[in-house]
């Protein structure tokens, strides 16, 4: 068992996430740097692995590599992503990033040097069915292999000595420098076997304990994970289930697959998957769910769970006919489009939950009750047995299971409730709930109050037409709870005017509000450069301090 067990990852696509221009314009911009103002907000949902998208110089978007070894100039260089994973692991966050290793892009220097050179290039052999009788869609006087015909995409020949070992190479480059833990694989299931063996080998004598997973849509993933190869797959298998039994109303079909990959006998019972709802190539979650109240359920299924950034608001996104830039936004935590932060909260607790229990880690896993719109299943080990419960209806409804004890169960998600149960209990759900019931004797609670947790700023609804500046309405969810008192001297010390936020943007505070149900101080202010984006945070929260890059300094400025 390594690290990846006790793990939840966030997954980050670094181009988009920054803004930076679609095409590469070689100017030097350190946009990455964002990175630094969202980990405390990684930390409240207890992430601690984080896989980067590609980082490396590109061409476009990434996986039209031109070097290596070399930060893309567009998110920033070498030793400012040195310092990013440095600040990274001083957080108790671990780094993967994506390896690129079945094609590169056109402007990497071998396919430049056979444009130039043709048949008395060094590097005719380093791609895939070079023919210089041919030609390309490129004009280039000689065809080759694109990846799944992209030709902008120059297929690697992983069967050439050279080549491997110039892409070892690399890897070990990049633990050398960035002192990285992990490995996406790109395209793995296009990459010759023999050459991850190899990897493997390479990336553990220099971490025992370095995880190495390929994204694979489809087959066995046995091929793939296993001892001789990597260590697990992307689990495509699941991923379809787990929005479309929602829609369908129909939990027998991802209980069906859960049951054939983790369940007494399943077939990838021994291989830690990476279980995601949607990542930057596949439609965001909130916009493939009819209902989105079924959010909060799509989140808890064994193997190690991954978060798409931005998804843990709701937000959306579709792929169209010609680009995935809609499923990789810019974001800025002051700046969400439309967050669902009920959704956070919850997960927030997932993670909690996740980490304080050992059978959601570790534990065998068996369906107890499937109905079509309720489903309860089973995850126990030696010392632990914990029982998950859904509702994807919109009412009040009970569903009844054995729990093969007469002792107490724990409901973690929900204000640590503890239930009396004698065998068989027939449990009430609240419509579209999810319930963890820890079995224990009656004292086991879950702490939500641990450092890694935070309050979120509350959101405002739109303002009406009429007055631009009116607050419609209010809301807030599980916001930590604060000094009055405080809080009123606090809003004395802050004026209406103009403020600089840390990461750059510009605000105006417009008026203050109080929370009608806490009582809780509010700062209200829009964004200068958006004037429709109206905002509401707790007063302790917008003057607070924030750490950047191990200094303290003021999340907003006065300026005037």
């Amino acid at each position: 068992m390594g690290y990846i067990n006790e793990s939840v990852i966030y997954n980050i696509y670094p181009l988009g996430f920054c803004g930076a221009p679609k095409e590469n314009d070689f100017k030097q911009e350190y946009r990455l740097d964002k990175i630094y103002g969202w980990i405390d907000h990684m930390k409240s949902m207890s992430v601690n692995a984080l896989v980067f998208n590609p980082v490396f110089e590109s061409s476009k978007h990434g996986y039209d590599t031109i070097d290596y070894k070399k930060i893309d100039c567009r998110l920033g260089d070498n030793e400012s992503f040195k310092k990013i994973c440095k600040t990274l692991h001083d957080n108790g966050i671990r780094i993967m990033l994506d390896g690129v290793f079945n094609h590169v892009g056109r402007d990497f220097f071998a396919f430049k040097d056979v444009q130039q050179n043709r048949e008395n290039s060094r590097y005719a052999s380093w791609f895939e069915n070079v023919n210089f009788r041919n030609n390309s869609p490129y004009n280039d006087g000689f065809s080759y292999e694109g990846w799944a015909g992209y030709y902008d995409l120059v297929k690697l020949n992983l069967h050439n000595d050279e080549v491997v070992n110039y892409l070892l190479d690399c890897a070990r480059f990049w633990i050398d420098e960035f002192d990285i833990d992990g490995l996406r694989l790109d395209a793995a299931d296009c990459i010759d076997i023999e050459f991850f063996k190899k990897l493997k080998n390479v990336c553990k004598e220099k971490k025992s304990d370095f995880w190495l997973y390929g994204e694979i849509t489809h087959g066995d993933y046995n091929h793939w994970a296993n001892p001789d190869v990597l260590d697990s797959v992307t689990n495509y298998e699941c991923y379809k289930g787990i929005y479309s039994s929602h829609n369908d109303h129909n939990y027998f079909e991802i209980a069906h697959s859960l049951n054939r990959q983790f369940a007494n006998g399943g077939i990838y019972r021994n291989i830690y998957t990476y279980n995601f709802v949607d990542n930057h190539d596949v439609n965001r979650v909130a916009s493939m769910l009819k209902d989105k109240n079924h959010l909060n359920n799509v989140y808890t299924m064994p193997g190690v769970p991954s978060i798409y950034y931005g998804s843990e608001f709701g937000i959306e996104g579709m792929r169209t006919a010609y680009s995935d830039y809609e499923l990789r936004p810019c974001l800025d935590l002051d700046s969400i489009p439309n967050p669902n932060y009920e959704l956070l909260e919850h997960i927030k607790k997932l993670g909690v939950v996740r980490l304080a229990l050992e059978a959601l880690k570790y534990g065998d896993f068996e369906n107890i009750n499937i109905q079509n719109e309720k489903l309860v299943y089973r995850r126990k080990t030696d010392n632990q047995t914990v029982f998950v419960a859904f509702n994807l209806t919109d009412r009040v409804e009970r569903i009844g299971f054995d729990t093969g004890c007469n002792a107490k169960l724990t409901d973690v998600l929900n204000g640590n409730e503890v239930i009396d149960v004698n065998g068989y209990y027939e449990i009430e759900m609240q419509p579209y709930q999810s319930r963890i019931l820890v079995v224990n004797d009656g004292n086991f609670r879950v702490d939500f109050n641990a450092d890694n947790t935070d309050c979120r700023a509350a959101e405002i609804d739109e303002a009406p037409a009429n007055e631009e500046t009116s607050v419609k309405a209010v809301k807030t969810e599980n916001c930590c709870e604060s000094n009055s008192d405080n809080a009123e001297n606090t809003t004395k010390e802050i004026k209406p005017g103009i403020y600089l936020h840390f990461k750059g943007g510009e605000y105006e505070v417009i008026n203050f509000a109080t929370h009608s149900e806490t009582g809780e101080k509010l700062v209200i202010y829009r964004n200068l450069h958006n004037t429709s984006e109206v905002w509401a945070r707790p007063v302790e929260m917008f003057a607070e301090k924030v750490d950047v890059d191990g200094r303290k300094t003021d999340r907003f400025t006065f300026i005037g």
